[in-house]
Formats: C-alpha cells, structure tokens, sequence
C-alpha cells in the first residue's frame, strides 16, 4: 500500500462506526471534524448514514448505499464516544429505510432516518443546475482556520475555497445576498458519497452576508444523494430564501467535477442575533 492510500481514508477512519452485534455502534466524535468544540452536522450526517449500511450490511445487503438522510438535531453533542442505535423499518428491493440515533450519556442527541438502495450512475435525462468553473478561480480565498463559527478545524483535511464575490462577510461588508459559491474536496484522496454528505454543510453560515456572524445550529437537516461523484472539486452553491426573526433556511446543490448533481441539502436553522 502506497503512502497516499495509508492516508487516503483519512475520512472514512474518521467516521468510522464499530458494530456490538446487536444492531449498535460505537464511534467517536474527533476535534479534527469540528467547529470550535461543536462536532460539524455534515460529518455527523456521514456517521448516522454509515450506521444505517452497517446494520443492514450485518442482514446481507452488500450494495446499500445512502440515498436520503434526514436528522434532527436534538442536543449538540461533545466531542468523544457515542453510541448509535438502529431499527431496521423497511428492507425493499428498491429502498430501506433504517432509523438510527446517535447518543451520549444517555441522553439522544441526533435522530435521523436513513433511506438506502444503490444510486444511479448513467447520465442524468435532465438537469437544471447552477454554473460554475470545474475548479475555483485564482481569486477563491481558501477557508482556512478561522471562520465566523470559530475555528474550522475541518481545514486541515478539507481544502475548501471561497468565491469572495459572494462572501462580503469577509470584506467586512453586510447586506449582500445571504448566497455563497464554494469548492471543495479532500486534501488526500478522492470525495466518496459520505464526503458529498459534508459537503452540503461546509460553508460558513449564509446568513452572515446579511451581518449574522456566529455559531448558526441546525435544528433539522434533509440530504439527498443523487450519484456517486467523480474525483476532483466538487462544486457547492449555497442560498437561503428567508431570514425570519431567528430562522433561516439554507439550501446547498453539490455538483461533481463532471458536471452531475451529486447531492442536495435543505436546514432550518438559528441564526446568530445581529452583531452576536
């Protein structure tokens, strides 16, 4: 095994979940996948859906691959070990559908359903989807350690860059459009469809164009994944429709190097009080 395949699981180690045998898993929450000392909600999702496959990899189902997830956000959990509970629901020729929870001391933090079947990977019959460079422009501004969350710990796995044209946030202005142009893909590696997941959470909070900065939690987060993507950037466009006193939605289009939607993301979530 070459160097570059002994680290080319980085992601996959990270969200690695071990069996008991009973239809529970046991992972731990690492301070390399957060936001300051917040376990980041895209990671979190990747573990839910990967405790889904396991389960159902244990009754037989070799080609199970996540097709929808959709988690509720109950308590925001600390970085360390956490238990995830499964209870199979449906087991189809199409789709399963598995319940899992991801718990600590006790106590439920997130409760996600996980619809699984085998994506689709011919060509798509017809797509609508925004346009972006393959690759970000020389201009993009790399995400680095700090961001209007708290430290984005993230970046030392996941190079991700900015379009600065929609992120006046980082110029200091306030009331652009709540709308961000991002790239993004692992250091090392190639984005499976668990790092699709991610990446439909990795931008900072659209909501800080309009002068919202901080921690924005998501209460509820619905994923859908479309195809397996292709190596090489994948390309994220992020906007909300409405900030109404505290709430806000985000929506997030991820599309692959080869131009196929790849995965799509809606939140409700809580936006920072203005000038938090």
């Amino acid at each position: 095994m070459s160097a570059a395949d002994d680290t080319a699981t980085a992601f996959d180690a990270a969200t690695a979940v071990r069996s008991l045998g009973d239809g529970t898993f046991t992972a731990t929450l690492r301070a390399d996948w957060s936001i300051a000392a917040h376990p980041h909600g895209g990671f979190l999702m990747a573990m839910l859906a990967k405790a889904a496959a396991g389960v159902l990899h244990e009754r037989g189902d070799a080609t199970v691959e996540p097709l929808a997830v959709s988690a509720d956000f109950l308590h925001a959990p600390a970085l360390g070990p956490v238990l995830l509970r499964t209870d199979v629901r449906k087991v189809g020729r199409r789709a399963s559908v598995v319940a899992v929870s991801l718990e600590q001391r006790g106590r439920s933090c997130v409760e996600a359903r996980v619809t699984t079947g085998r994506l689709p990977m011919r060509r798509p019959e017809w797509t609508d989807l925004p346009q972006m460079p393959a690759e970000p422009p020389a201009g993009a501004l790399a995400l680095g350690a700090e961001t209007s969350e708290g430290p984005f710990h993230l970046a030392a796995s996941c190079d991700v860059r900015v379009d600065q044209a929609t992120a006046g946030f980082l110029a200091g202005r306030a009331g652009d459009p709540p709308r961000l142009r991002l790239w993004a893909r692992p250091r090392i590696g190639h984005a499976d469809v668990y790092f699709a997941l991610l990446a439909g959470d990795l931008n900072p909070p659209v909501v800080a164009n309009l002068g919202r900065i901080g921690w924005a939690p998501t209460v509820q987060l619905t994923a859908l994944l479309r195809t397996r993507p292709a190596p090489g950037w994948l390309r994220i466009v992020v906007e909300s429709r409405s900030l109404h006193e505290a709430w806000f939605d985000s929506d997030a289009t991820v599309v692959d190097a080869q131009g196929r939607l790849v995965a799509q993301a809606r939140q409700l979530a809580l936006a920072p009080a203005p000038g938090a």
